[in-house]
């Protein structure tokens, strides 16, 4: 499976918690607080730094579920599977090519293919 993500998403945001906040904005305050049935002055206070009310894992789902915004799995595709996955990858493709360059290389170096089999 290939994920695809916005590689400068990390340096637009702190946290999660930011892109959430951005989402809710962005698509309404009142709107989005009806969707996932909280109070308008709740779920800013839950997405406010120095807030004692916490957004939680619920919320997110719910969040994600009710307005269909994918960006808060992409934040936490880019901060955590980034870097592994673009890694893995390219190591991928470079066994793939090495396994196709693979039967050349043994004929140069003297090793016959055996009979019945195709180079």
């Amino acid at each position: 499976m290939t994920l695809e993500y916005d590689e400068g998403i990390l340096s637009r945001y702190r946290h999660v918690r930011d892109v959430v906040a951005q989402g809710v904005y962005q698509r309404g305050l009142k709107r989005i607080a009806g969707q996932l049935d909280k109070s308008p002055g709740n779920l800013s206070s839950e997405l406010a730094d120095d807030s004692q009310r916490k957004f939680g894992c619920d919320d997110l789902e719910a969040y994600i579920r009710e307005t269909g915004d994918k960006t808060p799995i992409h934040y936490l595709i880019a901060k955590y599977l980034g870097d592994d996955s673009v890694v893995q990858t390219e190591a991928v493709l470079r066994v793939q090519r090495m396994l196709q360059d693979l039967p050349a290389v043994l004929a140069e170096a003297g090793f016959q293919t055996p009979k019945g089999r195709r180079r």
